[in-house]
């Protein structure tokens, strides 16, 4: 705990959000990305961690793939994704030579990093720093979960998809965060439905209901369902802004409540 009284490259970071998911392909990156679009136009200023080793595709979904990471005197500095600066991110995917490059390391030096990106980043100030980890609940989470600890989190948005077997990997996360005391914010179910882009109408192509009776059971707040919309796959692959080109989607409104959710939990003039 010692790292408590040398806050160093977040002290100007108000409030820090881990989005953690039991299980690959939930979408997690996804909802990273799109609840710092819709902070950033409730008007704050949001750093993104992509710690995602294996799959930092965040790079990708912002279009700074390829973008050169600098130092300054105190780290790293991170990309800015837009003009204003509102945006920054930091991903394992600009130290990677080569977009298709592997990260074939043992824990300890994944370890490493991890805790390098958290205390080697300089943010500077920030209203939220969101944290796209790994799925599953491995000794990376661990890393990042004490290693952000003395930081007092504001908790963990945790994403599942409608389907059993989701909700089943999810469950052993909503475990992982009681074990380590990490306070849940609440269960986000994705792929909720499929949006037909012709009439807009939503199909229940996987089950549905699995991430609100989830978080029932678990005692924590449900924050929303996200359909899955072609409107918001194709946003994320040209790198466009879904929340400000897609404000009649059904995505737009599930997103914008559970982003004012998260505001919620951070009421002006909490530290």
């Amino acid at each position: 705990m010692e790292a408590a009284a040398e806050p160093g490259n977040l002290a100007g970071v108000r409030h820090i959000i881990l989005v953690l998911s039991g299980k690959g392909g939930v979408g997690k990156s996804t909802i990273s990305t799109e609840l710092a679009l819709a902070l950033r136009h409730a008007g704050k200023k949001v750093g993104i961690l992509d710690v995602d080793l294996c799959g930092p595709s965040i790079p990708r979904m912002l279009q700074v793939q390829g973008k050169a990471v600098h130092q300054c005197d105190s780290g790293w500095v991170p990309v800015f994704v837009d003009q204003e600066q509102s945006i920054s991110l930091m991903s394992v995917g600009f130290l990677l030579e080569k977009p298709d490059e592997a990260v074939v390391w043992r824990g300890p030096k994944k370890n490493a990093l991890i805790k390098q990106f958290v205390s080697d980043v300089a943010w500077g100030q920030l209203d939220y720093l969101v944290v796209d980890t790994p799925p599953g609940t491995s000794d990376e989470h661990m890393a990042v979960v004490d290693t952000l600890r003395p930081y007092s989190p504001l908790g963990a948005l945790v994403v599942t998809t409608p389907q059993a077997v989701s909700v089943g990997d999810v469950r052993r996360e909503l475990t992982f965060c009681k074990k380590v005391g990490l306070r849940v914010i609440g269960v986000v179910e994705n792929m909720s439905g499929f949006v037909c882009p012709h009439c807009a109408e939503c199909t229940n192509v996987f089950s549905r209901g699995g991430g609100e009776e989830l978080a029932r059971h678990a005692g924590v707040p449900f924050l929303g369902s996200v359909p899955l919309d072609p409107e918001l796959t194709r946003s994320l692959e040209e790198g466009r802004d879904f929340i400000r080109g897609f404000p009649e989607s059904p995505a737009f409104p599930a997103l914008s409540c559970i982003a004012q959710k998260i505001l919620n939990e951070a009421p002006v003039g909490l530290s």
